[in-house]
């Protein structure tokens, strides 16, 4: 199956449905509702990547201590 062909038609199937979300009521209302999500989210986004980043310390720390157990034992 050629792509290539479909790629022209799916474009124009793709910016007809964008062009009904931004022209319809509906969709703007939806957009003004996903711009509002994005707005509170910066805050959250830190706050996770601060606790992701905590976490990431606490393996890599215990990845070291496992490593350093397993040489202390293979040198024995």
């Amino acid at each position: 199956m050629n792509l290539r062909k479909w790629s022209i038609p799916l474009a124009f199937v793709g910016l007809g449905g964008l062009g009904a979300i931004l022209f319809s009521e509906r969709g703007r209302k939806l957009i003004r509702a996903a711009a509002g999500c994005l707005q509170a989210t910066p805050g959250r986004l830190l706050a996770w990547n601060d606790s992701a980043q905590e976490e990431l310390n606490h393996i890599q720390q215990a990845v070291k201590e496992v490593e350093q157990s397993l040489g202390t034992h293979m040198a024995q």
